[in-house]
């Protein structure tokens, strides 16, 4: 196995795996649904004088962004059996009065970040008021979406080749044909099973059966590279659980 980096941002990474079966590449973008991630989970209102219906506004809070500041339990997994205590449960304040927006840093508790702090969440007019006690928990994103820390998709690695003749081709001019010779033109995710013809010179992309290139894209809950790495480490929980029923059976 090869990797090589291709882009390296602060919330996204991309690189080159080779060598690799596509069910393991499937199996290590699937396994980000297994991360767990905190997120608030049950919202119990007071005041909601907004425009907004409580389920809406529950929703929008289930969506923000929050990263644990300390050690948290998963809840199935808690010493409380699933009831809810501090071991595995933040208690999060909201409260604000109008004329005013909202947003997500006015989340108010211990043991939690949010990572976008002027995410909006509502706008309140005069005397308007919203009052809220919010729960959270880790979670996964099989569980629920909210639970997602980003996502990891994979391109096959597109194989240039030199050909005499194609069927069905696609023109392009003299300076994007040398581009896609040289595996630089932004075209080519594009170009897959396709040939491409200039002054009677033709070049066919092929997809890679064992080379691909990940994308991994953060939520801001971890950097890339931790998600990536997380995603690996559940991958290899998962196989090491099926090991252990096959051993018992």
């Amino acid at each position: 196995m090869k990797i090589n980096l291709l882009e390296k941002k602060e919330e996204k990474i991309s690189f080159v795996v080779r060598d690799i079966p596509v069910w393991f590449a499937n199996a290590i973008r699937r396994s980000v649904s297994e991360i767990p991630v905190l997120a608030i989970d049950t919202v119990e209102f007071y005041k909601n004088d907004s425009a907004l219906y409580d389920e809406i506004l529950a929703h929008r809070l289930g969506l923000i962004p929050l990263k644990a500041t300390s050690y948290l339990a998963e809840r199935d997994k808690c010493s409380c059996k699933g009831a809810g205590c501090s071991k595995c449960t933040v208690k999060i304040k909201l409260k604000a009065k109008g004329p005013c927006t909202v947003y997500a840093s006015e989340l108010k508790g211990k043991g939690f970040e949010v990572i976008y702090k002027d995410m909006p969440i509502v706008i309140l007019e005069k005397d308007q008021e919203l009052e809220a006690v919010c729960e959270a928990r880790l979670g996964k994103a099989t569980e629920h979406a909210k639970f997602s820390p980003g996502l990891i998709w994979y391109n096959s690695f597109p194989l240039i080749k030199e050909v005499r003749k194609a069927e069905k081709t696609i023109k392009v001019d003299k300076e994007e044909f040398e581009k896609i010779r040289e595996g630089k033109s932004k075209l080519i995710p594009d170009l897959l099973n396709e040939a491409v013809e200039c002054n009677g010179k033709f070049l066919k992309i092929e997809p890679s059966e064992k080379d691909f290139i990940f994308f991994v894209e953060s939520f801001g809950q971890f950097t890339p590279k931790e998600m990536f790495i997380l995603a690996i480490k559940a991958l290899q929980q998962n196989l090491h659980e099926l090991e252990k029923f096959l051993r018992k059976a």
